[in-house]
């Protein structure tokens, strides 16, 4: 009987070593190329996210490059750079206290009700009433705080949303106003000769072939403190915790609540301080001034580059969105063009600069 034959297994195909080390390079190849790609858009979202005032500042510099060339030397001449810089006093002190707010992933929309009711109460108890204008200008601060201290309780302790919060408190606070001043305005030349301390942040000097006021000068100063406190002290810190993540801020052992109180707090001192700002800006004391000083400080906090979800951003970013809008406006003026196309372009550079924040956090992701 003839045996059985067994059938031989298929051969198989032998891979070198050197075939195995093809490969992997080839893998490593294509990674490396894929990760490199990643890489680049990871290295400017980090870039950007770590400097959020980056973009806004090109900004500025591409938007005084442009008009100095079609304008000329009308545009850089020292007066108009001063002239810009007085002019976005009012809305750089507001968009301070702003910023503070929205770096929690709040808003208020009461911050111009606030500034022209301590203003209003500053002038009344010192023309009207008769108190030594140094007295009126403290009580006038300490309305402030008040005012903050309302919209910070409610956001923080009674857990009502910031916008229908400050929504509320920016009717209530702008009724105030108009009842306890009757809505008559107060003459500037009763302010300079019954309290003129409430117009010294309106008074100028010279320096070289500009003229500064007292109040352009505080307001850097102000940003200066305020990016100061931010970066460099606990209570910075937290407001930034707070709004990045407040779970995570909760566990690690920082206090919403109080965060939150004492942000909206300093936020109505600085607005008090924008009223008293605003009084040397105009001279006299209306009722009726800053109307649209909430929106304006707002859309410099956007385009100065802080997000509106918060934990992102600076005091330093929203000074230059408000001298973004002052030179976009002070070209476009000495230009000829109609008035519109500032605010066309304004709407413009908001929406841009909340597309760009989205496409930040979304690479980031």
């Amino acid at each position: 009987m003839s045996q059985p034959t067994e059938t031989a297994p298929p051969a198989r195909s032998r891979r070198t070593g050197e075939d195995f080390e093809a490969d992997l390079s080839k893998s490593d190849a294509s990674v490396a190329s894929f990760t490199g790609h990643r890489s680049a858009l990871g290295g400017l979202q980090h870039v950007l996210h770590g400097n959020p005032t980056l973009v806004p500042v090109i900004v500025l510099a591409a938007a005084i490059i442009f008009f100095g060339v079609v304008v000329g030397s009308r545009f850089f001449n020292p007066l108009t750079m001063t002239l810009i810089l007085q002019q976005v006093t009012i809305v750089g002190i507001v968009g301070i206290a702003q910023t503070l707010v929205i770096l929690t992933a709040g808003i208020d929309l009461s911050v111009g009700a606030i500034m022209v009711l301590s203003s209003v109460i500053m002038g009344q108890l010192a023309i009207t009433h008769g108190l030594p204008g140094p007295l009126a200008l403290v009580i006038g601060l300490c309305v402030g705080m008040l005012c903050g201290l309302i919209n910070g309780a409610l956001v923080a302790l009674v857990r009502l949303p910031p916008f229908i919060v400050t929504l509320g408190t920016w009717f209530v606070f702008e009724a105030a106003n108009f009842i306890y001043s009757a809505n008559e305005t107060i003459r500037a030349q009763d302010v300079s000769s019954g309290a003129p301390i409430l117009q010294f942040l309106g008074t100028t000097f010279r320096f070289g072939g500009a003229i500064f006021t007292y109040g352009a000068v505080f307001m850097v100063l102000l940003v200066a403190v305020f990016w100061y406190i931010l970066a460099n002290t606990a209570w910075g810190r937290h407001v930034y915790a707070v709004g990045d993540d407040q779970d995570a801020a909760r566990l690690s052992g920082i206090s919403l609540s109080g965060t939150l109180i004492s942000v909206y707090v300093a936020a109505g001192f600085v607005c008090a301080l924008a009223g008293w700002a605003i009084i040397g800006r105009l001279g006299s004391i209306s009722p009726t001034s800053g109307y649209e000083a909430n929106i304006q400080a707002i859309t410099a906090v956007v385009i100065g580059g802080t997000s509106l979800f918060g934990g992102r951003g600076s005091v330093v970013g929203t000074l230059v969105g408000a001298l973004i809008v002052g030179v976009f406006a002070m070209g476009l003026r000495i230009w000829g063009t109609d008035p519109q196309w500032t605010r066309l372009t304004v709407g413009a550079l908001i929406i841009a600069a909340v597309a760009a924040d989205q496409w930040i956090r979304k690479v980031s992701a």
